[in-house]
């Protein structure tokens, strides 16, 4: 049995709704994650959330906190702790221009996507992102009403 067979299946995309109304997206990156063996299962599962999550550095290295995997059912006393701190793989340069980007000016790094690829391995989406005022949140309201106004009145 191939590495691709055992994984075709699995459509593992749990998203940070909260993030795109919340923030503005500037630009987005694909990054790895740091998993002990039961993390993995249980995001297989299903069972994580994006809820809360930020993404902070230390030491020139990203992290992400409050990013929930819950324990996994079958794990003994090898269980993870649901809420621990992750570190984020990514390349060198992207890292240095993040650091630089969020020391700079007010923007923020926010998980948006947690999926599984092709290989079987977490990648989560995170973006740089700048906070929307309570005036933009109420404009994004507005637009995402009209559209489906028109789309269920107009498109018969």
């Amino acid at each position: 049995m191939s590495s691709k067979g055992l994984f075709k299946g699995n459509n593992i995309n749990i998203k940070n709704r909260r993030a795109s109304f919340d923030y503005e997206f500037i630009d987005q990156y694909t990054a790895g994650i740091v998993l002990t063996g039961t993390e993995i299962k249980s995001i297989r599962m299903g069972k994580a959330s994006l809820v809360d999550t930020f993404c902070y550095f230390v030491k020139g290295e990203l992290w992400v906190k409050n990013m929930n995997v819950s324990e996994y059912f079958y794990g003994s006393y090898n269980n993870h702790a649901s809420r621990r701190d992750r570190k984020l793989l990514l390349q060198r340069k992207e890292l240095v221009k993040l650091e630089r980007a969020v020391k700079e000016s007010g923007l923020t790094i926010v998980p948006v996507r947690l999926f599984i690829n092709e290989r079987g391995l977490a990648k989560l989406v995170i973006a740089l992102a700048k906070g929307k005022k309570e005036y933009d949140k109420r404009e994004a309201i507005k637009e995402r009403e009209d559209k489906r106004y028109m789309d269920r009145f107009f498109k018969k």
